[in-house]
């Protein structure tokens, strides 16, 4: 039977009490599974990202990996739990190379270097180039690998393909269903392209408004453009459209 890593009940989220701007989200993420985080810009995405990581303080709502709550509003536990979070900005030590980035970043039972240059192997013509120095899409691979080193047992990923071309998000996605399903963690994706996302998802759930407006398996929702259509937007397709 698969594992059960986090379930996440009724949560509700916001920056201002009494405001919340993410409403009774529910959702169970298993072992070896990847779910996308779907919807239009403001839908709350990234509130959703950083309250399970425990950078934001829940207005109602819990969060449990493998059976145990999870303290609201702290990052620590969060992180001490096995969640980790790779923000929209990256938030590498720029001044420090590579090696050095992910060795700060090393835990028991993490990938390791090596490890990471298997996954990434174009890392490994750049382990003592500073971080600021690479490309965007190196920074995304620097920054994915510093997650893997630190044994996470859900991975939260946050746009992916912020600044990148479509080529190189083609070639990032299939790496965290790799790492998923090897290392048998679960993985959060908020992505913009949701063609690429529910390529490698094994299910989805989309935002709008805060509100989550439909969820199923990825594969469904891929073969239904109309139903995710409708759920970004609130009507059928017309002359506006979601990003493929």
């Amino acid at each position: 039977m698969t594992t059960t890593m986090m379930n996440c009940d009724g949560l509700s989220a916001g920056y201002v009490r009494g405001r919340a701007c993410v409403r009774d989200v529910g959702f169970e993420l298993r072992a070896g599974e990847i779910m996308a985080v779907l919807g239009p810009n403001g839908a709350g995405k990234t509130t959703l990202l950083i309250t399970l990581a425990g950078l934001l303080t829940p207005l109602a709502g819990t969060v449990e990996l493998d059976g145990v709550r999870i303290k609201p509003g702290s990052a620590r536990t969060a992180s001490k739990a096995g969640i980790v979070l790779v923000p929209d900005d990256r938030a590498l030590f720029t001044g420090l190379t590579v090696t050095e980035n992910l060795r700060l970043a090393r835990r028991p039972g993490g990938t390791t270097i090596a490890e990471v240059i298997d996954y990434f192997p174009q890392l490994g013509e750049r382990l003592d180039v500073s971080a600021g120095l690479l490309s965007g899409g190196e920074q995304q691979m620097l920054a994915i690998g510093r997650a893997f080193m630190q044994a996470p047992k859900v991975l939260l990923i946050d746009e992916l393909s912020m600044g990148l071309a479509p080529v190189i998000v083609e070639s990032l996605l299939p790496v965290i269903r790799r790492f998923v399903d090897e290392r048998q963690v679960a993985a959060v994706l908020v992505e913009q392209h949701v063609h690429m996302a529910l390529t490698v998802a094994d299910r989805a759930l989309v935002l709008r408004h805060g509100e989550v407006t439909t969820t199923g398996a990825a594969a469904d929702l891929a073969a239904a453009p109309d139903v995710l259509e409708r759920a970004y937007l609130g009507h059928a397709a017309g002359t506006d459209s979601v990003v493929y």
